[in-house]
């Protein structure tokens, strides 16, 4: 079946004009072809979500959904660097775009809350000197490390980025675009003192999670705080402190007591994962959830900065969805250029899904139902019923001969359950407002 995703591309002016101004200024085409560019997009999206698309499987999409017959040699001619560059140029035009202005209404101070986090995809071992992964006496592995950036209140991607194995979240901290009135929100593998100073600088607000062995200073007497023993003591804790020895940059700490169920949990999880053998030390302290923030006390108390922070999750049920429903870790033998052009057109249907699709949908069913749509349910709703996209299609674009109402249906199957429990829409609501 032909998903027309020609319709959602005209309405954000993605049009055929567009694509083919774009492939004239990127050199893809330099004269009238066979193959036009809209049907190397569509034909490539289509395909990368399939978990492979060879040059043949890409000409067949191509003969069957814009009726020219083409070969994989035409195919693999376009496979080369102006193609990766089209690719860019309709990725950031999806990145910018929406049907209708999205996100969630927001009263806070906060222009942006971006959370970042990375996933790791295995790639071909012909790939391994470019990304290079884990190699050792008994086996070599070849990974990418792809990082995504996503702001929560416009509902947007901010940037993706494909690095190796060995570039890991610490050496990519730095790389993240802040703003004045930014709240980013990032896990402890991104923590150091210096983006704590980048955050301050540009007047800008992060959360993390503590990081073992970080020097924690009295902010008067400049003396080392030993966190676990005012833990054992206190049992929970909330105070201005320094960081770093030579820095000394004023940060505020939180902790607060976690059930003794979780706890264990987070003790299993740090021996299993941990190449040695984790301290005595650190697995008390896992009995506590400790943040380390630039938000004041008067502005957010434990439990609102836990609740902020609990956000983060957002970008990891993203990066869930994806590899799930969207084949978006199934890497076929392909080169680099290849893996390129790849990649783009799966981060192009994401932006589709997630970004337009999605959040258009997400207000048409809270108008429809007052029920709030779960991103992963209606991913995995449309991949399993194709036939529905183009319906669903329709009525986001506010098509007048839509008639059936696939609103209806992803209401019933793909809303959120009534429980005790918050999901993530209502706790954006609560947050924002």
């Amino acid at each position: 079946m032909e998903i027309k995703l020609h319709k959602i591309l005209n309405e954000i002016g993605i049009d055929d004009d567009f694509l083919t101004k774009i492939a004239y200024e990127t050199a893809l085409i330099k004269r009238q072809r066979l193959i036009k560019p809209a049907d190397i997009l569509f034909a490539t999206c289509f395909e990368a979500i399939n978990g492979t698309a060879s040059f043949n499987d890409i000409a067949s999409k191509i003969d069957a959904i814009g009726g020219e017959s083409v070969s994989r040699q035409a195919v693999w001619k376009k496979a080369t660097e102006p193609c990766i560059d089209f690719f860019k140029k309709v990725l950031e035009k999806c990145m910018l775009s929406k049907i209708e202005k999205g996100g969630f209404k927001n009263k806070t101070k906060y222009k942006r809350i971006l959370v970042q986090d990375s996933t790791i995809v295995k790639l071909p071992f012909r790939l391994f000197e470019i990304f290079s992964g884990v190699s050792n006496g008994h086996s070599k592995v070849c990974n990418a490390r792809i990082q995504g950036v996503y702001d929560l209140i416009a509902e947007e991607f901010i940037e993706f980025s494909i690095d190796p194995y060995s570039k890991n979240d610490l050496k990519v901290a730095a790389n993240l675009p802040i703003q004045k009135y930014d709240l980013t929100l990032r896990d402890r593998g991104y923590f150091t003192v210096d983006e704590i100073e980048r955050h301050i600088y540009n007047q800008a607000d992060c959360i993390f999670r503590y990081k073992h062995r970080t020097t924690i200073l009295d902010p008067v007497t400049h003396n080392n705080i030993n966190i676990l023993d005012v833990l054992k003591k206190e049992n929970s804790l909330d105070m201005m402190v320094k960081l770093g020895p030579k820095s000394k940059t004023p940060v505020r700490i939180v902790a607060y007591p976690i059930s003794e169920e979780l706890a264990n949990n987070r003790r299993h999880k740090a021996k299993k994962e941990n190449k040695s053998k984790p301290s005595k030390e650190y697995l008390e302290l896992l009995s506590w959830s400790i943040y380390i923030t630039t938000v004041p006390k008067e502005e957010a108390e434990y439990v609102t900065l836990y609740k902020l922070y609990s956000l983060r999750w957002r970008i990891e049920i993203i990066f869930k969805n994806w590899k799930s429903n969207m084949a978006f870790d199934k890497i076929h033998n392909v080169s680099k250029i290849q893996l390129d052009i790849l990649m783009l057109a799966r981060f192009i249907i994401i932006i589709i899904f997630s970004q337009i699709i999605y959040s258009t949908a997400r207000k048409m069913v809270k108008e429809y139902s007052k029920k709030d749509l779960s991103m992963i349910k209606l991913t995995h709703y449309l991949c399993r019923n194709p036939e529905q996209i183009n319906k669903l299609i329709n009525e986001l674009v506010k098509q007048p001969k839509s008639t059936a109402s696939v609103i209806e249906s992803i209401s019933k199957y793909c809303t959120y359950e009534r429980r005790k429990r918050t999901n993530f829409v209502e706790l954006m609501y609560e947050m924002m407002a």
